[in-house]
């Protein structure tokens, strides 16, 4: 590796005033299990650092919200975010899929914030925010903004954030009677990087949809809303003719990216099947779930 600045400042401003907006080789660090595979690979070479983990102001918590929601601190690891019983409470798709988000040694040092500030298209978990209708708060040079996690993520392993604007925090609203699942397929171990990951949050109302929310992962060059496939189910019963429809218009509305994962055309037929499968763990699962 060439060598760089290491900062470690106390609080979120000070970080911000050490990163150039304009200066892409200076760059925030949380955990770090991305960035420093991508320098021992020499696909970054930064030319300054700076390290969030001696911040200050409980980045690193996580606590429930009035109404049911949760607030999630951008600094807090990922294995935390699984064995958190106020997540399990709140969320507990989110837990489920934490089981099998890489190995534990990565969730020890990941964290939130920076996986999604990351924007790797391959991540599991920002499907999963989608659904639950999420947000980031963050900080800047200009202040602070809020930004639904749908729209966060521009292209891939590219996002909407300055490169002097950090991730403060996740939100997550109150599910209420909503159920969710995550689904996802992989062509190594269980844990390993999916081909494709669908999440699920649906309610269901005198036995048919009130409202759906899907979302899709790894298969496309970023995490995106299945809006159409949301659609033929809204107001519809749960049958396997619904379901048929929806993965097909799921299949129709994303263009899908061949990687070594997987080809295009074999990702897009596991997200027909998928889209299915994962509505109906969705629904057996229990509510808020």
């Amino acid at each position: 590796m060439t060598p760089f600045e290491l900062h470690e400042p106390a609080s979120i401003q000070e970080a911000i005033g050490l990163i150039d907006a304009h200066d892409t080789s200076m760059r925030a660090i949380a955990g770090g299990t991305a960035l420093m595979l991508m320098m021992k690979a020499g696909v970054f070479r930064p030319t300054r650092l700076v390290s969030l983990r001696r911040l200050d102001g409980g980045f690193g918590r996580i606590a429930p919200c009035a109404g049911g929601g949760l607030a999630i601190g951008a600094m807090t690891p990922l294995a935390a975010i699984e064995r958190s019983p106020e997540v399990m409470r709140a969320a507990p798709v989110i837990t489920r899929t934490m089981r099998r988000l890489s190995n534990i040694r990565v969730r020890n040092v990941a964290t939130v914030g920076g996986s999604l500030a990351h924007g790797d298209p391959h991540m599991d978990l920002p499907p999963v925010l989608i659904v639950l209708g999420a947000q980031v708060r963050t900080i800047g040079p200009a202040g602070e903004r809020t930004i639904a996690v749908a729209d966060l993520f521009a292209g891939y392993f590219a996002t909407v954030l300055a490169n002097n604007e950090l991730i403060a925090e996740v939100q997550v609203p109150a599910q209420d009677a909503t159920r969710a699942a995550y689904l996802k397929v992989t062509t190594g171990s269980a844990e390993d990087w999916p081909a494709l990951g669908v999440a699920a949050a649906i309610e269901v109302e005198d036995g048919t949809v009130k409202s759906a929310r899907l979302a899709l992962g790894s298969a496309t060059e970023k995490a995106v809303r299945l809006k159409a496939a949301e659609e033929t189910l809204t107001g519809a019963a749960i049958d396997d003719k619904a379901l048929l429809r929806a993965g097909e218009a799921a299949a129709d509305e994303v263009e899908c990216i061949s990687d070594v994962r997987g080809s295009a055309a074999y990702k897009r037929e596991l997200l027909r099947v998928y889209v299915g499968r994962a509505i109906r763990q969705a629904l057996a699962s229990g509510a808020s779930s």
